[in-house]
């Protein structure tokens, strides 16, 4: 049983942040470049790809750290995971400025449910 905050959580919770919302500029690149991904050069989508899947590795360390699933299990954990911390970022930061109660709304039910389903085994 945990005791207390994983590393895992503390990535979910500053992830979903509204200091992460609003650092624009300096937070995760790989929400920074998702909607432009598609329509980068070749070199670039590569570059991002390996960028994504070596933040993807860590993210699915912590997924296993916390949770004890093996591997693959925690891989496929990890994916679903960070997909969702990706989106629920992208919406709010989408509707900040137009309805921040609705930004601040997305990144509380995106933690919430990311904490109670991460250190599921």
């Amino acid at each position: 049983m945990r005791t207390g905050p994983t590393p895992l959580d503390a990535q979910i919770d500053w992830y979903l942040s509204p200091e992460h919302r609003a650092d624009i500029d300096h937070g995760c690149p790989n929400a920074g470049f998702l909607g432009d991904a598609p329509r980068l050069d070749d070199d670039a989508r590569a570059r991002y790809t390996t960028g994504l899947t070596a933040n993807l590795h860590r993210f699915s360390q912590a997924v296993q750290d916390a949770t004890g699933l093996d591997e693959e299990e925690a891989w496929s954990r990890a994916l679903a995971l960070f997909s969702q911390m990706a989106g629920a970022l992208l919406l709010s930061r989408a509707v900040a400025s137009t309805d921040p109660e609705l930004s601040d709304q997305v990144l509380a039910a995106a933690r919430q449910d990311l904490h109670d389903r991460a250190h599921q085994s």
